[in-house]
């Protein structure tokens, strides 16, 4: 870069993964549309939606590309692969965003040594005097279950963001697996290349149906069993090994990596 020009200032997509949620999208993207740091575009993975969720999107303004394969793992790769921006901001339909949000997941990763980052939530529905006490509880249950796991902050999809040549690095490695939850799964083949940090602040909320009993026994099972598909490779003794290994390279080691795998991907 010549001495004096100003840094440039990396383009932002949104992906929101989608299907038959309506009501809760158009409030989503409403929101969106408040933030102090307008996001270049929003892309919506309409994934077999029977009801209106992929025209409220384009009235909206949002792009929308569709999914066939159903489970939310196929349809966040979608719209990663899609996204245009350099970097990638994940939320999901029933989040509703603070104005910050956008701004927040920006400055954090203007951080070169990062390359990715999550946050958490309180909820926006549910009893009142009980919505922040009950999101602390299952953000601290899945960060329990998952920082042994992989040695390393994990990433929630209600509330993440990467760059794009982060993903590039992981795309063939990741899980499609409807059954298995992807945030997590992005976290394994994320962590030991790319450093995930966690954003502190309410820049989020989101519905609380998950801790609803029979849908948190379903987050259980394919929390688990996200874990289950690493193993033996990734047993925890050996993974914070090598995500040990890795701290200790220095950071253009890995940048370096990425990017020519990246660059033989775009050449095949």
């Amino acid at each position: 870069m010549p001495q004096g020009s100003a840094p440039s200032t990396p383009t932002v997509s949104v992906v929101i993964p989608v299907r038959d949620d309506g009501p809760q999208l158009r409030q989503c993207l409403r929101a969106l549309s408040a933030q102090t740091v307008a996001p270049d575009e929003i892309v919506v993975v309409d994934n077999g939606s029977v009801d209106d969720s992929a025209a409220i999107a384009r009235s909206a303004g949002a792009r929308v590309v569709f999914c066939g394969a159903r489970g939310i793992p196929a349809a966040a790769a979608t719209g990663y692969d899609a996204a245009r921006g350099d970097l990638v901001l994940r939320l999901d339909a029933d989040s509703l965003p603070a104005p910050t949000w956008v701004e927040s997941m920006v400055d954090a990763l203007a951080d070169p040594t990062v390359d990715a980052v999550t946050g958490g939530a309180v909820f926006h529905d549910g009893p009142a005097s009980r919505r922040v006490t009950m999101a602390r509880a299952f953000l601290g249950t899945y960060a329990a279950f998952a920082f042994p796991a992989l040695g390393h902050t994990p990433l929630w999809g209600s509330n993440m963001a990467f760059r794009r040549q982060a993903w590039l690095d992981v795309r063939d490695e990741v899980h499609l697996d409807p059954e298995l939850h992807d945030d997590l799964d992005l976290a394994y083949h994320l962590g030991v290349r790319h450093r995930i940090r966690y954003v502190s602040g309410r820049h989020m909320r989101v519905s609380s149906r998950t801790v609803r009993p029979g849908r948190f026994a379903v987050c259980f099972r394919r929390g688990a069993g996200t874990v289950f598909a690493h193993w033996p490779a990734d047993l925890p003794p050996t993974r914070w090994m090598r995500v040990a290994r890795a701290r200790r390279r220095p950071a253009g080691v890995a940048a370096q990596g990425s990017a020519a795998r990246s660059d033989e991907r775009a050449r095949s």
